[in-house]
């Protein structure tokens, strides 16, 4: 599956500590093979439309949509991201 990235996604994932950064490419890779992995720990975001939630770390997050596009990437960060979609 293809991703699409915005430009938000693109801003926060450049602030991200580099070892964040790593994670994040090895679950991005993970989530291109198999969105139902239990590492990724995906589920729906409650209150947004077609919205889900993935996992890097305890800590932080990514927000991604399913399109006939692919996978588009909407931002990641710490858990606050939530708030902020």
């Amino acid at each position: 599956m293809k991703f699409v990235r915005t430009n938000h996604f693109k801003r926060d994932y450049k602030k991200l500590p580099p070892t964040i950064q790593e994670l994040t490419d090895k679950k991005l890779r993970l989530l291109a093979q198999e969105v139902s992995h239990p590492s990724l720990r995906v589920k729906k975001v409650q209150g947004l439309r077609n919205v889900f939630e993935g996992s890097i770390t305890m800590d932080y997050r990514y927000l991604f949509q399913i399109t006939s596009e692919g996978y588009v990437l909407l931002r990641i960060g710490k858990h606050e991201i939530l708030e902020k979609a």
